[in-house]
């Protein structure tokens, strides 16, 4: 958002159509140059995506940036350096710098910009570290967040699966299961967990003590319960299967199978939305019905991960590719709009209190919510 004296003016998510032209590479960072050296009236009038993680890369559009072969303007964000990467008088792309402490709105800053006046984008900040997450993490009804380390094939590790408090709080919850992959939370607040070494779900007590849901279940990554209690479980190599509430498990309908693993989320729709990357140069978001019809909801991704509904029942994917990931949302009636920037981002879920979690596999961000532009 861009904030003025006397109100407000929130900027729109980022556009994939606007031209290159002018644009020049940077190689090295800023040329060191005092502020008060630059004579034009630079302004920021958008950024986009409106919301980053650190190392994301965001573009601030507006006018009279000081692009020179002798220089570049200074950027600092939340105070800190950020490196230009792009640059071009119209607009620049830079990286959202380390070390940004807390979360939520920050301001961006550009020598030469008029005083009283200041651009702010959403900062997820970390949140929990030193993880291995390789899916969504889960929110249970009173905040508390569960993430996972997966580890490497076969290997068990000290703890499966972290419980983080509202405050950042974290604790061990689980040590009993190998592999720990997916989570899913039931109507009665109980947490399973799909072990991908095992084929096996299981399902957590208040303890963190673990047993065994349903078993022979392939590789079940990706864990989704519909309204009626029903457990979807994906199976990477092309199953999903439905597991009633006895743990007995059949086969419910089948997709490509996937390189990596499958998402699932539930739709307020209540259809099953999946995303699983392949080989292909682009993978879809599956929409699949109450009677296991496949349908394709979304074909604008080359490697859909993790996937949610936010609390308007609005759809938000994570694509990772080429070494690029970002969040986006996913209208129903339109193109998929980038809302958050950030390297090797694989899952995402919502709070109760409509804060937003993104993941990498070793790290969870928090966003107290994403900005009006962006919702």
């Amino acid at each position: 958002m861009l904030r003025k004296a006397g109100g407000i003016t929130c900027i729109g998510t980022r556009s994939w159509t606007t031209p290159n032209r002018h644009l020049r590479p940077i190689v090295v960072g800023h040329s060191g140059l005092p502020a008060q050296d630059v004579m034009s009236t630079a302004r920021i009038t958008s950024i986009h995506p409106g919301s980053a993680i650190e190392g994301g890369r965001i573009t601030l559009h507006g006018e009279q940036f000081e692009v020179t072969a002798a220089r570049l303007p200074e950027v600092q964000v939340a105070g800190r350096a950020a490196r230009i990467v792009l640059a071009a008088p119209d607009r620049l792309s830079i990286v959202v710098p380390t070390g940004i402490g807390e979360g939520g709105p920050v301001a961006v800053d550009i020598d030469g910009a008029p005083a009283g006046e200041a651009a702010f984008i959403g900062i997820a900040a970390p949140f929990a570290t030193g993880l291995h997450q390789v899916d969504n993490p889960a929110f249970d009804l009173e905040g508390n967040l569960y993430v996972t380390y997966s580890g490497t094939r076969g290997q068990q590790v000290p703890v499966s699966v972290f419980r983080v408090r509202p405050d950042g709080t974290r604790a061990s919850f689980s040590s009993a299961i190998v592999n720990p992959t997916s989570m899913a939370i039931d109507l009665e607040g109980r947490i399973y967990v799909s072990s991908r070494f095992e084929g096996t779900v299981y399902r957590l007590v208040e303890d963190g003590m673990a047993e065994p849901f349903a078993t022979d279940l392939g590789v079940p990554c990706g864990l989704a319960f519909a309204a009626d209690g029903a457990l979807y479980v994906g199976d990477r190599s092309g199953t999903i299967f439905k597991v009633d509430p006895s743990g007995r498990a059949t086969t419910f309908t089948s997709l490509p199978a996937s390189i990596a693993a499958f998402h699932l989320a539930f739709g307020p729709d209540g259809s099953l939305y999946v995303t699983g990357p392949t080989l292909a140069p682009y993978d879809p978001v599956y929409r699949i019905d109450r009677d296991g019809g496949v349908s394709v909801y979304s074909q604008a991704f080359g490697r859909p991960q993790g996937l949610a509904f936010d609390a308007t029942g609005t759809l938000f994917v994570v694509e990772a590719l080429a070494g690029a990931s970002g969040l986006y949302r996913v209208p129903s009636d339109g193109p998929a709009q980038l809302v958050l920037d950030g390297p090797g981002l694989v899952g995402v879920a919502f709070g109760p209190n409509g804060s937003l979690v993104v993941c990498t596999n070793h790290t969870a961000y928090r966003l107290p919510g994403l900005a009006a532009s962006d919702t």
